[in-house]
């Protein structure tokens, strides 16, 4: 046999699209990454300001004019509605105003995110400044010693969102590429659903009483994990059932690299460039940070919509499986996967 001849025999043309795939994925992996997070800086982030009423407007006109436009700013009654809406996750941070002194406080969450904590400390220190006044810093929903710059959330949702595309990915090439049946569609389900629990609780147990990154009740993270690790496995047997193999390199663009470094993670969303801040909360890796930092340092607070969009992926997931699984197809559109590279008689 040729060299040519060996070639072709070697490198299918199923197998160097599937390069080609490979090769996309990588350039896209490099590109989402360091065009999300190279040059992270705070763009509207929500914040209130607490002064009597003839400087509040003026100094919400001020902070609209700052170069960047790093806050968005809006008037609030006082520092315990400023308290209260920073722990309902509605602004990240507030400038309460002292008209006797020539002092005033920053209130600021770390648990949503150190670096946005620390960029608006830098700012209104430098706008304060410019005024002939100081400011102090006090933190309402503080980091965790235990969780370094806020990632312990981020990093847990990373984990269970790897191992739901996985153990997705296991079940369905284990025995051929398409989901032959219903039956076969269901047990893979059922499957998922039990790893997902035990993934969930896992890492919830890991987070908190092992490790002491994260604080929260144990109960409501494993609640999250579940229906995240489920969510990301029933996206996964989904894409797969509709485009084969190929459905599980989508399922890692969708999870990977579209979905971590929009999550808010390493930068929360206010310092993400605009793509990347839009996307992020209806992916998983995004609704699931949000909803594990609402869960650790929040109260619980604002995670509705998060676990709506963690919902809708399940269910649409789920759905997509099992309508797919019932089509008829011929015998010859699915290769199990024993008889892969066994002779036809």
């Amino acid at each position: 046999m040729s060299f040519v001849d060996e070639l072709k025999s070697a490198v299918t043309p199923r197998a160097a699209l599937l390069v080609v795939g490979v090769f996309a994925l990588q350039l896209l992996f490099v590109t989402s990454y360091v065009g999300a997070l190279h040059h992270p800086k705070p763009t509207d982030v929500p914040f209130g300001v607490v002064a009597p009423q003839q400087v509040s407007d003026r100094l919400v006109d001020q902070l609209e004019e700052l170069p960047g436009a790093p806050v968005d700013p809006r008037t609030v009654t006082d520092e315990a509605a400023a308290r209260q809406q920073i722990m309902n996750r509605d602004i990240d941070g507030a400038l309460i105003v002292d008209p006797l002194g020539r002092t005033d406080t920053l209130l600021v969450a770390s648990g949503g995110g150190t670096v946005l904590a620390s960029a608006l400390e830098t700012i209104f220190t430098k706008v304060e400044a410019v005024q002939g006044r100081t400011v102090r810093t006090v933190d309402v929903a503080p980091a965790s010693p235990e969780d370094f710059d806020g990632l312990s959330a981020f990093y847990l949702v990373v984990g269970w969102c790897v191992g739901g595309y996985i153990c997705a990915a296991i079940l369905a090439i284990s025995s051929g590429s398409r989901p032959a049946n219903r039956e076969r569609a269901v047990i893979r389900l059922g499957v998922l659903a039990l790893y997902s629990a035990l993934g969930g609780l896992g890492g919830a147990i890991i987070v908190g009483p092992i490790l002491g990154a994260l604080p929260g009740s144990i109960a409501a993270l494993w609640g999250l994990g579940t229906l995240v690790v489920f969510a990301v496995g029933a996206a996964t047997l989904a894409l797969q059932s509709v485009f084969g193999i190929v459905g599980i390199g989508l399922a890692i663009l969708l999870i990977v690299i579209a979905g971590n470094p929009s999550a808010g993670g390493a930068f929360p969303a206010p310092m993400l460039p605009p793509f990347w801040r839009a996307i992020g909360p209806a992916l998983p890796p995004g609704a699931g940070t949000w909803a594990a930092r609402s869960i650790a340092y929040f109260k619980g607070n604002d995670m509705a919509a998060s676990m709506w969009v963690l919902s809708a992926w399940a269910v649409v997931g789920t759905a997509v499986t099992l309508v797919m699984s019932s089509l008829k197809r011929k015998p010859e559109a699915e290769a199990i996967a024993s008889e892969v590279g066994e002779p036809r008689s």
